[in-house]
């Protein structure tokens, strides 16, 4: 079984765990209605996706 003979050091576990990171959302603001949501997804309260109405907007 492999074992380390030194102990890792912080900074070399951080380099290696660098790219584990929480990355951000993609929010946009809606151009009708002024609210904001994720891209590529349906506003759920007008119903519009890409300029057209997919759904009935929720009352």
């Amino acid at each position: 079984m492999a074992v380390p003979k030194r102990k890792t050091t912080p900074s070399r576990a951080g380099k290696r765990r660098s790219h584990i990171k929480i990355s951000p959302k993609n929010i946009v603001e809606d151009k009708k209605s002024g609210e904001y949501r994720l891209s590529h997804h349906i506003d759920l309260k007008t119903g519009y996706y890409k300029g057209r109405q997919v759904l009935d907007p929720k009352e």
